[in-house]
């Protein structure tokens, strides 16, 4: 899972980034000191991983990624120069989501690029620039697609449907929002890779003291959540300066330290979580004494495609899935136990891989 980190400079972006990645991106107080992407790939915290490891004694545990790209701030104007410009939008199209970090706090000694704290205003402001970004990435393909229209069925219907996305992208609407003629059309506009018809998640990036209760008594944060319902996007309440102070410690230290804020989670805890929830995804669990591994697949899957995460040959040459609970097993206490009690399933080519499941695939090729 890839993640593309867009908001205004000085919202906490940079700061955020540096939390979850530990990748220590350069985070001042002026505009503009992100330049180059800045690029981490994070491990995905599943408590299962540690305990089948502990029951198999494996000698590697290997959790399922999510890859973050950092882009310099944008700023009212981008698309005609502004700032940096737009150009650094270009990294992030091959995204999977948008985490759109947004200024909800107030701070005297952090300054705001357009003078003053208005979350809607800001999501507008990026919105606004993305969709110039699409309609630019549009233009140069309908010019490219009308020269062959003419004397190809395939191409004309292209074309009607560039032309159809650049009138409602002009309109001030994003991809996401427009009504698809049937399958194929919808699978063409998704290989365009819009920027404007990615899922968004809004991280509403609020103060320390507005964190403990979710920022319940936060104006601001509840224009963002609903702004969010609207348009079907999601929604975590974050504290990057503190997010950075956790990133810091150590396990148990941690747990510690968000207790003592009275937290239950971190915010990469509930990013992940929103993450899974906006693109539909689940993670499934092979274990072993080589190795334990989680593996994220899209919810509805089948076992064969499941198979083909961990190699091609698996899905060209599925024969069967063994197929258990974690916690059952777990329960079960050994693999051999939980096949006695008739916990192991066996499950054919339609079997739909549900979370938390340990798979043994058989194949042959």
């Amino acid at each position: 899972m890839k993640l593309g980190i867009v908001g205004l400079p000085n919202v906490g972006k940079s700061t955020l980034f540096n939390a979850l990645t530990k990748a220590g991106a350069e985070s001042a107080n002026y505009p503009f000191c992100t330049i180059d992407p800045n690029v981490g790939i994070v491990p995905v915290p599943d408590f299962r991983l540690g305990l089948l490891t502990d029951m198999y004694h494996s000698r590697k545990t290997t959790p399922a990624v999510i890859e973050f790209v950092d882009i310099a701030g944008l700023v009212k104007g981008a698309s005609k120069g502004e700032g940096l410009g737009n150009q650094f939008l270009s990294n992030i199209r091959e995204v999977d989501a948008i985490v759109h970090v947004v200024r909800c706090f107030e701070d005297d000694n952090v300054v705001h690029v357009d003078g003053s704290v208005n979350p809607l205003r800001d999501i507008e402001t990026i919105n606004l620039e993305l969709i110039f970004s699409d309609l630019e990435i549009l233009e140069r393909r309908i010019a490219k697609t009308s020269k062959g229209a003419k004397n190809d069925k395939a191409l004309a219907k292209e074309l009607e449907t560039l032309s159809r996305l650049k009138y409602h992208l002009e309109d001030g609407r994003p991809v996401k929002s427009l009504a698809h003629a049937d399958e194929e059309e919808a699978a063409f506009i998704q290989s365009l890779n819009m920027l404007t018809g990615k899922p968004v998640i809004y991280a509403a990036n609020v103060s320390e003291d507005d964190l403990a209760d979710d920022a319940s008594g936060n104006p601001y944060v509840e224009s963002v959540r609903n702004y969010a319902r609207e348009e079907g996007s999601e929604v975590f309440v974050i504290c990057a300066q503190i997010e950075q102070e956790i990133a810091e410690l150590e396990e148990d230290e941690k747990k510690m330290f968000l207790e003592d804020l009275g937290l239950s989670e971190s915010g990469l805890d509930k990013l992940i979580a929103a993450s899974y929830r906006i693109l539909g995804l689940i993670s499934y669990l092979t274990a072993g004494e080589q190795e334990t591994r989680a593996w994220t697949i899209k919810k509805g899957t089948k076992a064969p495609q499941a198979a083909g995460k961990i190699h091609t040959d698996f899905e060209r040459g599925f024969i069967r899935a063994e197929v258990v609970n974690y916690q059952e097993l777990l329960n079960a206490g050994t693999y051999a136990a939980a096949r006695d009690k008739g916990l192991v399933r066996l499950e054919g080519k339609d079997y739909v891989v549900q979370d938390g499941d340990v798979v043994l695939f058989r194949f042959n090729v």
